[in-house]
């Protein structure tokens, strides 16, 4: 018997939420963190993208594959609502986890 796992899809920001990085991980947690400290991404680190303000999970990590695929393919406008049905007000929702 194989532990359960959970995987996540999740959408960062900036500050000034003038950039949006989509990423999927296992432990939304530690991936934030590092993401955070600076050890997540070049891309997170160049643009200070440490903001979490969505994220989804699923058990099956092809859907999760496919969904990141999904959202990163999407307009920004697409990623502004999906945040936006979810986070109105764009909190970090790193403390929730």
């Amino acid at each position: 018997m194989t532990a359960h796992k959970t995987y996540f899809v999740y959408i960062l920001t900036n500050k000034n939420h003038t950039v949006l990085y989509t990423g999927m991980t296992n432990n939304l947690h530690r991936r934030v963190q590092e993401h955070k400290d600076g050890s997540g991404s070049k891309f997170t680190r160049r643009y200070n993208v440490n903001h979490l303000v969505y994220f989804e999970l699923t058990d099956d990590v092809n859907a999760a594959i496919a969904r990141e695929k999904q959202i990163k393919a999407g307009s920004r406008q697409k990623k502004i609502d999906l945040i936006n049905s979810i986070n109105p007000q764009w909190q970090d929702l790193a403390e929730e986890i």
